[in-house]
């Protein structure tokens, strides 16, 4: 298996480079290598550039609009853009709904809402954990009844990232209570301004409103909005699932982490010499980066076959546990190496306009960023059960 690149990909790297270089706007470049809040219009009027230039879709093929790009495209695009602190591609309508769309919508389906996910015309958020159903999903308990050619939506969904800035919601509801727990579910698009449905935020350890509560109070949702058969729902969950868990291994930005550990730890200095000298703070450091080559390695060998027709399975899981718990340690140690410097937090810099002095400013973001990771290991599917996962389909226990 060889998993060098070849001169296309190398050529295409380049491409992207120049790209970013030249496209990318400087003050949203700033935010992003500074950890501040990023708005919603700093999202969307990324995303038009990269719309504009046929590149939103990275994960889309030609016929649907997208670039056409195989794996290895995408993963040299991801990284690249990660090196040069480009904002994360809002994931839920490009990469996740819209995937579900192709292969599970129907031509209707596909028509209406593949452009306008292209053209940023819709903000999608992600209707699939409940209180006491997380990564156990099949339990979730939010119903639909249908009522015509209507389905009643009631429950509660938790967790929304970026609900707030939302217009619709791809759901997993219960259409069959009395079906076995997976064959009871079903897929539904739901807008956002709906009677009945309410939206509560969730302020996070690090003091942010990422994520959000959302009610549905006899929220009325037209069949024609159902993807996929009655009761397919969890097909459609498990194909999205799939897809989410791969692009969670965050292996560009863990690389940018990296690099970002290694200038501090440079900096910063230890009885007068850099702290990445001191020996068992660099040891901390060279372990960590070993994983994340080893990581890489594994990540390509993944692409590799997907490139020969392979799809990814069991793997996902494995570079989401890996690639979670290396960023979480990359957070760690840059806290670390920042000791006090971390600690002060200053809101109204990271998700306000205020200015700090450039020291301060690169500093800012370290403690929140650390307690925000702690997530990794636990959305997309805790990592327990993507060890369960793995246990079960590659070792047979």
């Amino acid at each position: 298996m060889n998993l060098d690149f070849s001169p296309d990909e190398k050529t295409f790297r380049q491409e992207v480079r120049d790209f970013l270089a030249t496209e990318l706007p400087v003050d949203i470049r700033e935010k992003v290598r500074l950890g501040r809040r990023l708005s919603a219009d700093d999202h969307v009027r990324w995303q038009n550039l990269l719309s504009e230039r046929g590149w939103l879709g990275a994960n889309w093929p030609k016929e649907h609009g997208g670039p056409g790009w195989g794996p290895v495209e995408r993963h040299i695009f991801d990284e690249e853009c990660a090196a040069a602190h480009a904002p994360t591609i809002v994931p839920f309508g490009v990469s996740m709904v819209a995937p579900v769309i192709m292969k599970f919508g129907n031509q209707d389906q596909q028509s209406h809402y593949l452009p306008r996910i292209l053209a940023n015309h819709d903000w999608w958020c992600q209707g699939y954990s409940e209180p006491g159903a997380g990564s156990d999903l099949a339990s979730l308990r939010t119903r639909a009844v249908r009522d015509g050619d209507e389905y009643v939506v009631s429950g509660q969904k938790t967790w929304t990232t970026l609900g707030q800035h939302a217009n619709m919601m791809f759901c997993l509801v219960r259409t069959d209570p009395e079906a076995k727990k997976q064959a009871g579910i079903s897929f539904l698009l739901i807008d956002m301004q709906s009677p009945g449905l309410s939206v509560r935020p969730i302020i996070t350890l690090d003091g942010a409103h990422e994520v959000n509560e959302v009610f549905l109070d006899e929220v009325r949702v037209p069949v024609a909005n159902r993807v996929g058969e009655e009761g397919q729902g969890w097909t459609c969950a498990k194909f999205l699932l799939t897809h989410e868990r791969t692009g969670i291994a965050g292996l560009g930005h863990a690389k940018q982490a990296l690099r970002h550990l290694k200038s501090v730890a440079t900096r910063v200095r230890h009885r007068g010499r850099p702290l990445l000298e001191l020996p068992s703070f660099r040891h901390r450091v060279v372990k960590a980066e070993l994983e994340l080559m080893a990581l890489e390695v594994t990540h390509l060998r993944v692409l590799a076959a997907a490139r020969d027709g392979g799809a990814p399975g069991a793997e996902s899981s494995l570079l989401k546990v890996r690639g979670s718990e290396l960023r979480q340690e990359l957070s760690e140690l840059t806290r670390r190496a920042l000791g006090p410097a971390a600690l002060p937090f200053f809101p109204e810099f990271l998700y306000g306009d205020a200015q700090l002095d450039a020291e301060q400013a690169e500093n800012a973001a370290a403690g929140v960023q650390y307690l925000n990771r702690r997530k990794l290991s636990i959305y997309g599917g805790s990592n327990e059960i993507q060890k369960s996962i793995v246990a079960k389909t590659l070792l047979g226990m």
